[in-house]
């Protein structure tokens, strides 16, 4: 079983922001696999969908936790399930890559990202896979953290529309092939 979890934070306010691209990837995966994402099972604090794909059972997953505190619901999916941590993918914006790029990661430090700290001190593990998504640095003196709870300049909307279905692509390989996903994901620039 593979289980595909999308950061976010829930709010209605933070809909479309640079903190939200990999909830944002779940939905679009959601939508081509005709799969409903709706209320999960009882205790786990998040909304899931579960299909098939390449004869393996796939959980999609999105805390309903904010970004800072998605650790115990992520958690909460992978015992549900009893899957271990190897087959998680984490799906996360990055401001450290440059806007537009994916990176495909096991095994690494939370990068200062308090989404990915939570997920690894709940684990107790670093030993998961992540997509990361680049969402750039915040221009100026700006506050990092305000930076990525705005939503995308409408220029750039139409560049990260095409670079969630490059993500949602990638995901898609690394189903079968984690390490065919990391190359593709290095390939877009």
């Amino acid at each position: 079983m593979a289980v595909i979890a999308g950061l976010w934070n829930p709010e209605p306010r933070y809909r479309l922001t640079r903190h939200n691209v990999g909830a944002e990837v779940v939905g679009l995966l959601s939508g081509r696999w005709e799969t409903s994402i709706g209320r999960g099972p009882l205790r786990v604090r998040a909304r899931v969908g579960v299909t098939r794909r390449h004869d393996e059972q796939v959980v999609l997953a999105v805390p309903n936790a904010n970004m800072n505190v998605s650790g115990p619901p992520v958690q909460g999916v992978l015992r549900y399930y009893k899957e271990e941590p190897e087959r998680l993918i984490v799906l996360h914006d990055d401001m450290d890559l440059d806007f537009g790029r994916l990176r495909v990661a096991f095994d690494r430090g939370h990068g200062g990202h308090n989404g990915i700290r939570s997920v690894q001190q709940s684990l107790g593990t670093r030993e998961f896979w992540r997509l990361k998504i680049g969402v750039g640095r915040p221009p100026g003196r700006m506050d990092p953290a305000a930076y990525v709870l705005q939503k995308f300049a409408p220029k750039e909307r139409e560049e990260v529309d095409v670079m969630l279905e490059d993500a949602a692509d990638v995901i898609e390989l690394w189903l079968t092939d984690p390490e065919a996903a990391r190359e593709r994901a290095a390939l877009r620039r």
